[in-house]
């Protein structure tokens, strides 16, 4: 089932849902009561014949005043920000049941296929391409091309025991050296079905499954293919 959602609160700390703006006016409050229960000390305490001089309090209340006008500025962009995202979330409706190609080296194995590329910076003397499951354990190995340029693979779930792997998110892994034993730098993108679409942390996502792409990182989109048309039984 496709899924839209968008966690508009910046979360900030492991449990604290406030946002930035919000924790500054909190301790803003705090620092404000402190000094206003020193004032109130001091002025009760101060010597008659040698006041205390107000123009310094004017002045810490006036920095405390522009300090709120901040936070309250910071709050209207934090909601402008939030409209903005779920504005965002709502026009990815266009996404759902695409096909999309994104940076990235985990992928979603979806009805028995898995599709991912990798491109070498040069051409390799030894390529090994490893496809480890959620759990970070290998399930499938073997030779990968040594070209450079665009390699894709397509994965039947088959696993080196020659089980079915179930769907899931999984990861691959190209490790390619050069004639002298040198890593090459391989750039790796994923393929696969957009099934739900959010935004969380200021970050708008599509999700491949359990595999969520950053928009900024998709490279392109396609549709997807028509299902096959179930056969007609004549009686």
């Amino acid at each position: 089932m496709a899924i839209l959602s968008s966690t508009a609160t910046n979360v900030v700390g492991v449990n604290d849902p406030r946002t930035d703006a919000q924790i500054a006016q909190d301790k803003l409050d705090e620092d404000l009561n402190q000094f206003l229960t020193l004032l109130v000390t001091q002025l009760q305490n101060q010597d008659p014949l040698e006041p205390l001089d107000a123009n310094e309090f004017t002045s810490q209340l006036v920095q405390f005043a522009s300090v709120e006008q901040q936070i309250y500025q910071n709050t209207n962009l934090e909601k402008l920000v939030d409209m903005q995202l779920n504005s965002q979330v709502g026009s990815m409706v266009g996404y759902l049941g695409t096909i999309i190609e994104a940076n990235g080296d985990a992928f979603n194995l979806e009805n028995g296929q898995g599709e991912f590329s990798y491109e070498l910076e040069r051409t390799a003397s030894s390529s090994t391409l490893t496809i480890q499951d959620a759990a970070g354990l290998n399930v499938w190995t073997g030779q990968a091309s040594t070209d450079t340029g665009k390699n894709v693979f397509l994965w039947d779930g088959i696993q080196t025991d020659g089980t079915q792997a179930p769907d899931g998110p999984y990861t691959a892994i190209i490790s390619a050296q050069d004639a002298d034993d040198n890593l090459i730098n391989v750039a790796q993108t994923v393929t696969g079905r957009v099934s739900g679409a959010g935004a969380q942390d200021g970050i708008v996502t599509l999700s491949m499954g359990a595999i969520d792409a950053p928009l900024d990182q998709v490279l392109n989109v396609k549709e997807a293919p028509a299902a096959a048309a179930a056969p007609v039984v004549v009686p």
